[in-house]
């Protein structure tokens, strides 16, 4: 039987104290770095800035000890893989930051970071700039913990540093992922061999606008429907075509019944498309669907349902095929997640604040790794919202706490026996 110790309790106070005086400490550097990374056009598909980020973090990690290995992809983004070696025999963790923002080339230009009445505001600054640096200065908290003032001239940009302490962990990797806002295309492979090898992961998406953490995500299906149908004449001969737009509304319409149909589902055809001119009967018509669900029999049942429908036409001598365009398992909140929410809760305790974990919408990486049953938690970024928007805004206040938060919680969690003991046992 495993047994419990007090979440929290392996990290003294005074190691709790200096590390957030480090993360105090070095704020400038991180508001330094924090402008360099958002004034990078780094959408999803401008390879060049998602790969000059994923340089600079290399660089970043590399200069903290780290055995960087980087993954190189022909059209999308480089995955970068840091590797910091630890204590033997200690837990094995996996720490994930995105690259990529959703934004076009030339918003940085536009909306270049800005900090005022301390809200910082510019393209990823929360989703995930700011988290992506939570974690690398977490990290450069925990190795210099034990320093003396005397062992730094202070930091100059980022990770000035020398590593001294031991992580707690036998491996801690921090992925750096170039593609997360398209479904993590390319990464997700080297995410998951990664996941497997882990007894604990850690996603670094900004925390809720109201400070919570994540234990769970809907999973999410994207589907492609094509409506087949028959071209022709609409004015001359139009008993000779067979309408795709007419067959696609009402298979828009029996798809979206099926919200409701199962607690916590939801459906949504999000993009149609369909015919070419006003006197041609459409030939083809394409729905795009969005399917989320709270846990992995909701979704498979849901699904089923979508091609069920997709079966039957209410136009004779019509069809529909299905593509698969991206798919994320739920996040369900597994029970040992829950421990790593008890040491989070803990240590957020005694760093003077209250924390709480919810369940969300919307997918990330977190969603692959708890679907591998590998202990997850999300939103372990400092606090923002409005992502994906022009608003999108970050609370300068929040990087200290929930940064220090995050070092120490990896902390806790490497020092914990019972995590310890998971390996040989993941369910």
């Amino acid at each position: 039987m495993e047994t419990l110790h007090p979440a929290g309790a392996a990290v003294t106070p005074d190691e709790l104290e200096e590390l957030e005086e480090i993360v105090q400490d070095e704020l400038p550097a991180y508001l330094e770095d924090l402008a360099t990374l958002v004034n990078i056009d780094c959408g999803s598909y401008t390879k060049a800035g998602v790969d000059k980020v994923g340089s600079w973090t290399a660089g970043f990690m590399e200069r903290l000890g780290a055995q960087v290995e980087i993954h190189a992809h022909a059209t999308l983004g480089d995955t970068v893989v840091g590797t910091f070696s630890g204590r033997r025999g200690a837990p094995r963790a996996l720490l994930i930051g995105h690259l990529d923002t959703v934004f076009p080339e030339g918003t940085a230009a536009e909306r270049p970071l800005r900090i005022d009445a301390g809200i910082a505001r510019g393209p990823g600054v929360t989703d995930m700039k700011s988290g992506l640096l939570a974690g690398l200065y977490a990290i450069l908290a925990l190795i210099s913990l034990g320093e003396t003032d005397d062992d730094t001239t202070g930091p100059a940009s980022g990770a000035a540093r020398e590593p001294r302490g031991e992580l707690p962990f036998e491996r801690l990797v921090f992925v750096a992922n170039p593609d997360e806002e398209i479904g993590s295309i390319s990464s997700t492979p080297v995410i998951r061999e990664l996941a497997l090898a882990s007894d604990v992961c850690f996603v670094l998406e900004c925390a809720r606008a109201n400070g919570d953490i994540v234990s769970a995500r809907k999973g999410t299906v994207d589907l492609r429907l094509t409506v087949h149908g028959r071209a022709a004449h609409a004015g001359v001969e139009p008993e000779k075509g067979r309408n795709a737009i007419l067959a696609a509304a009402h298979q828009v319409i029996e798809l979206q019944a099926l919200n409701g149909r199962w607690p916590g589902v939801t459906l949504n055809v999000g993009v149609v498309r369909g015919g070419t001119r006003p006197n041609v009967v459409a030939e083809e018509t394409v729905l795009e669907v969005d399917l989320r669900a709270t846990s992995a029999a909701s979704l498979a049942e849901a699904e089923a349902a979508v091609r069920q429908i997709a079966a039957t036409t209410a136009v004779a001598d019509t069809h529909v095929t299905i593509e698969e365009t991206a798919r994320h398992q739920p996040m369900e909140r597994l029970e040992r997640s829950v421990r790593l929410i008890e040491h989070a809760q803990a240590i957020a305790g005694r760093l003077g604040f209250e924390l709480a974990d919810a369940s969300t919408g919307g997918a990330s990486d977190a969603n692959t790794t708890a679907g591998l049953g590998v202990p997850t938690l999300d939103g372990l970024g400092p606090i923002g919202g409005n992502d994906h928007s022009p608003s999108e805004y970050l609370e300068v206040d929040s990087i200290v706490p929930r940064t220090t938060l995050l070092a120490g919680l990896l902390l806790a969690v490497g020092r914990d026996p019972l995590v310890g003991s998971w390996r040989p046992h993941r369910a």
